[in-house]
């Protein structure tokens, strides 16, 4: 009997932490109208931004350490607009956009900073290419809302994207991506 109810608690123990541990994290889903990513590009006759508002991002959020584990984002190539229908149909054509229809990064692993600071280490997939690459993002709580901002360079060669080209110009071949990502609490 002694065995019996020794068993009974260890069982009951391992069924506890089997459903308190997964329920301390949880997905998140970002919230589609309020998020942006936006790219800005430069040719030596002017700049331009494209944004997209069709921002696919998850983060799996740890509700006892109160910090975001892991974060996926995907954005359609096609969802940017950069207010110039021709250069935005341009765009798809030089990245490919029927072939690689996405922009992903997904993480390997988040770790807290300084000031509210997520440093993520991942992969950057940009026209079939997958790089590794660190994002540092600014976070902000409030309302209800986790919000992380942040920007970072990438070059086109390191895609291996041939940058398009204006009156026989080039474009710089670094973009900056800018990131504004909501996800309610």
């Amino acid at each position: 009997m002694n065995n019996l109810i020794k068993y009974s608690c260890w069982l009951a123990i391992g069924l506890l932490c089997a459903f308190v541990g997964p329920m301390a994290k949880r997905k998140l889903v970002a919230d589609k109208a309020l998020s942006t990513v936006t790219y800005s590009a430069k040719h030596p006759l002017h700049k331009w931004d494209g944004v997209s508002h069709d921002v696919n991002g998850a983060v799996i959020y740890n509700d006892e350490t109160k910090q975001p584990e892991t974060v996926a984002v995907s954005l359609k190539v096609a969802s940017f607009d950069s207010d110039n229908n021709n250069r935005d149909s341009h765009a798809i054509e030089v990245l490919d956009g029927l072939k690689f229809p996405n922009v992903t990064f997904v993480s390997s692993d988040i770790k807290p900073g300084e000031n509210g600071t997520l440093i993520a280490k991942g992969t950057l997939t940009f026209h079939g290419v997958a790089k590794p690459a660190t994002l540092q993002a600014t976070r902000k709580d409030a309302g209800g809302k986790l919000t992380l901002t942040g920007e970072f360079p990438v070059n086109m060669s390191d895609h291996n994207i041939e940058r398009p080209s204006l009156m026989g110009l080039k474009t710089e071949d670094a973009l900056l991506l800018k990131f504004n990502v909501v996800f309610p609490l």
